[in-house]
C-alpha cells in the first residue's frame, strides 16, 4: 500500500495523516479512518486502523488515516471529544477537497472512541454516505442519533470485548433503523490482536459494497 504524507487544518492547529489512493485513475470510493484513544496510544499507526486501510486499499478505495490534536505531530492537546470531532469534520473537508476523492462515495470507519468522535459527525454530515464502528463502547456517547440514522451502518465487535457485552451490542443494533448490518467476530477482544485479518475483511467488504452500490 503506498501512502502520501498529507497536513491539513483543524481551526487553528495543522493535523497530519496519511492519504493512500489505489491504482488506478481516480476519483475513487473514500474512507476516513478514525484511531482510537489518544489516552490510551492511540494514533494511526494502530493496528486495527491500519489493516482497515490496507483492506480497503486491495478493494481500490482510497483511505485517509490521521492523527487526532495532540497525537504524534499533529498539534493542539486531547480535548475530551469536543476538538476531536471537529478534527473528523476538518478530515472530511479535506478529502472531498482531494481531486482523487469520489464526492458521492465517501465513508467513515471508527474503532473504539473514533467511532465516538466520529459516529455523530457522519450521521449528521450529508457528505457522509455510509459508516462503520468497529468495538464501539455504546456507554461513551448519546445514540439517539446513530440509531434514527438512515445511512448503511455497520457495528462489528469481538466476542470477548472488554466495554460492550454481544448481548448489548445485539440490542443496539436491532434498535438501529435500516440499512444496518451488525457482526461478532468470536474470539476477538477489544484490542483485536491476532484478528486485524478477519476484521478489516469485514469492515472493507461492507464498505466495498455499499459505496460501490452508490451511482
Amino acid at each position: 500500500m503506498k501512502e502520501t504524507k498529507v497536513s491539513f487544518r483543524s481551526g487553528q492547529l495543522l493535523l497530519e495523516g496519511a492519504l493512500s489512493a489505489p491504482p488506478g485513475k481516480g476519483p475513487y470510493p473514500t474512507v476516513l479512518v478514525c484511531h482510537p484513544h489518544p489516552s490510551f496510544g492511540g494514533s494511526m499507526d494502530n493496528n486495527v486502523v491500519v489493516s482497515i486501510c490496507q483492506a480497503l486499499f486491495k478493494k481500490s478505495i482510497m483511505t485517509l488515516r490521521f492523527n487526532f490534536r495532540g497525537v504524534g505531530r499533529s498539534e493542539g492537546h486531547f480535548s475530551h471529544g469536543t476538538g476531536e470531532r471537529e478534527d473528523v469534520k476538518a478530515a472530511i473537508s479535506f478529502l472531498i477537497s482531494e481531486k482523487e476523492t469520489d464526492p458521492l462515495r465517501l465513508g467513515l470507519a471508527g474503532y473504539s472512541a473514533g467511532a465516538v468522535f466520529g459516529l455523530p459527525v457522519a450521521v449528521a454530515d450529508d457528505r457522509v454516505r455510509a459508516l462503520a464502528a468497529i468495538s464501539l463502547p455504546l456507554g461513551m456517547m448519546e445514540l439517539d442519533a446513530v440509531r434514527t440514522c438512515l445511512k448503511p451502518k455497520m457495528f462489528v465487535s469481538g466476542s470477548k470485548d472488554d466495554f460492550t457485552s454481544v448481548n448489548e451490542l445485539n440490542e443496539f443494533c436491532q434498535s438501529c433503523v435500516k440499512p444496518k448490518e451488525c457482526a461478532v467476530i468470536d474470539g476477538a477482544d477489544h484490542m483485536w490482536e491476532g484478528y486485524e485479518a478477519r476484521l478489516a475483511k469485514a469492515v472493507s467488504d461492507f464498505l466495498s459494497r455499499v459505496l460501490g452500490s452508490i451511482k
